[in-house]
């Protein structure tokens, strides 16, 4: 309750915003690619994989920000298409073939041209797609297209040596994060708590850990910045995986699905929306709960203020659920003018329409900043995820012909592409161990027990209520 509520694949796109067809006006078709006017708009698979091959005078590189586009859809399309280690097979296989990488006696002057382009694109895609190389295969086929240039030059065992270190240093840091996000959530399964007594307090309250606004919504962006920062490219790839339907036999992606940062941060929201109810409905006296409503909103405004949008919804998401909502006498304290400003800033209404504005704002601002304080931008997770599903499940991923529709994939790639930027900030914010340590292990109310502490401070207003109340205070309390 009180929760975002899921949109319409028909509110989001129309039909994903863009022809699924082939256009009608002036084509130009080289070699399986399918341009209209000078901008590719569909390929065959096999055309797109070639397209990503470097040659000894071709790179896959478009001209100053498209770059980094073409790049992200060059992997992230046959991404959404095919297993990683089938995709790197594939392209190595073709750069063996064309580069005649099998032969005898290799031609040296030609692979010297050669290998700085295959070093660059496995460089771009270990940097990019680092999960992919967890995979033992994966390593190999890398470790494989190396020995066969390395003959050539010897500065290339050096190359891959750095390559290999710096990825293992990746998947390191990787691993060690999703390490520590298992122990924080099993610490605070642990603690998960039903209303026991009240009062006294079951917990020390958020004031006596943090009392001033600005601090704490600089840590909440501390954890958001570091959750965000283990969320790969793939996990988007993986948490939308379904069967390609010229092919009805296999799925598009391994079996197993890794987005496991991805969940995890999807709970840390659910938590912080709990961890807000839970504060709110705690105290015994309604001039403190007031006191923390009002807290929580300068809380939300100074996210607002920092970019910090998803932790912003969090907090209106967690004041906003029933068991807070109900307490009218302890909102008839609250000054909440600057609460209904927050609330009509993050308002559903026309598809998030003004909170897309204001994340239009927050981007500008990042492409514009001159400071780390000025790049940061953290969307509403739950409806970047959802935009992302909807345009994949909105948009087919071939055309009539059988081709790839490029142009989803392009969108795919901006959309995602944007977020790696994004969570790439560095925090500015000095940090709080104590603070953050609250915010990950401070115990939260379960739902029936945010219900019952609500009842227990104003007393329940209907039969509905009443009964409810009865029944929590049967099963909770031991009481009748």
């Amino acid at each position: 309750e009180g929760m975002p509520q899921t949109l319409s694949p028909t509110s989001m796109f129309t039909p994903c915003g863009f022809s699924p067809h082939l256009h009608t006006s002036k084509e130009d078709e080289q070699g399986g690619l399918i341009f209209q006017d000078g901008n590719l708009t569909s390929a065959s698979l096999d055309a797109l994989i070639q397209h990503l091959i470097p040659t000894t005078d071709y790179y896959p590189e478009v001209s100053n920000s498209q770059y980094n586009k073409q790049f992200n859809f060059d992997e992230l399309g046959p991404h959404f298409m095919q297993k990683p280690h089938e995709l790197l097979s594939r392209v190595c296989h073709k750069c063996i073939e064309q580069q005649r990488l099998d032969d005898p006696v290799l031609d040296k002057a030609r692979i010297r041209k050669f290998g700085p382009k295959i070093l660059q694109l496995l460089t771009e895609w270990t940097e990019t797609f680092p999960y992919d190389f967890q995979e033992e295969w994966m390593i190999g086929h890398l470790k494989d297209m190396i020995h066969r240039i390395a003959p050539c030059d010897e500065a290339y065992w050096k190359k891959m040596n750095q390559l290999l270190q710096t990825l293992n240093q990746k998947l390191a840091t990787l691993s060690h994060g999703q390490e520590g996000i298992v122990k924080i959530s099993a610490a605070v399964s642990d603690k998960l708590v039903a209303f026991k007594s009240k009062p006294p307090s079951i917990q020390r309250e958020i004031l006596s850990v943090c009392s001033d606004p600005y601090t704490l919504a600089q840590q909440l962006t501390h954890v958001e910045l570091e959750r965000l920062s283990h969320i790969g490219p793939e996990e988007f790839v993986q948490a939308f995986v379904h069967k390609d339907p010229l092919d009805g036999t296999k799925t598009c992606f391994s079996e197993q699905k890794k987005t496991s940062n991805l969940e995890a941060y999807v709970k840390w929201f659910n938590r912080l929306c709990y961890l807000v109810a839970t504060e709110i409905c705690m105290p015994a006296k309604k001039k403190q709960r007031a006191q923390v409503i009002e807290f929580f909103i300068d809380v939300a405004r100074e996210c607002f203020n920092i970019g910090n949008f998803n932790s912003l919804m969090a907090i209106i998401s967690g004041m906003n659920m029933s068991p807070v909502s109900r307490l009218k006498k302890t909102w008839s304290k609250v000054k909440t003018a600057k609460f209904f400003i927050l609330e009509h800033q993050m308002d559903p209404t026309g598809n998030f329409y003004n909170y897309r504005t204001a994340l239009r704002g927050a981007a500008h601002r990042s492409l514009t900043a001159h400071s780390n304080r000025e790049k940061i931008v953290i969307p509403f997770f739950s409806l970047l995820i959802k935009d992302i599903y909807f345009l994949n499940e909105g948009c087919a991923n071939r055309l009539p012909n059988g081709h790839v529709n490029f142009e989803k994939f392009l969108e795919l790639a901006k959309q995602v592409g944007e977020f790696i930027t994004w969570k790439q900030v560095e925090c500015p914010f000095e940090q709080d161990p104590n603070i953050i340590h609250y915010l990950h292990t401070a115990p939260i109310f379960t739902e029936d027990g945010l219900y019952l502490a609500s009842y227990e401070s104003e007393s329940p207003e209907n039969q509905t209520e009443k009964d409810r109340w009865k029944s929590l205070r049967s099963t909770i309390l031991g009481k009748t």
